[in-house]
């Protein structure tokens, strides 16, 4: 699994957003966004791990669910850019980072059943 592209993007990331959320927001930010974000992206990264160990209809599921979390994590990180917390080149970044494990997601649901490893 962690061969797979999703997988690689996802740690990646992960290790840019939670510092960036737990260093750089404002503290009154910090468990009300930076929260609902760094829960949304570990989420994510927790449902495609589930959706690597399913199979058939679980593993359908679990990446319909990873692709709500996904959407729920654009959501916050759109809104935290709209609210001052992430600069414009920031919220850029994480973007491309986002549309990016977007089309791996959809990749592999088109799949469905091809394992990911």
């Amino acid at each position: 699994m962690k061969e797979s592209p999703i997988f690689a993007r996802t740690h990646d990331l992960l290790l840019w957003l939670i510092p960036q959320t737990t260093n750089h927001f404002p503290r009154s930010q910090r468990f009300v966004m930076a929260k609902r974000v760094q829960d949304s992206a570990l989420d994510f990264q927790e449902l495609i791990l589930e959706a690597a160990l399913s199979n058939g209809p679980q593993r359908t599921e679990r990446l319909f669910q990873a692709d709500t979390k996904l959407a729920r994590l654009r959501f916050h990180l759109r809104l935290c850019h709209e609210m001052g917390l992430f600069s414009s080149g920031q919220y850029e970044h994480v973007a491309r980072m986002i549309t990016e494990i977007g089309r791996l997601l959809g990749g592999w649901r088109q799949s469905k059943a091809t394992p990911v490893a």
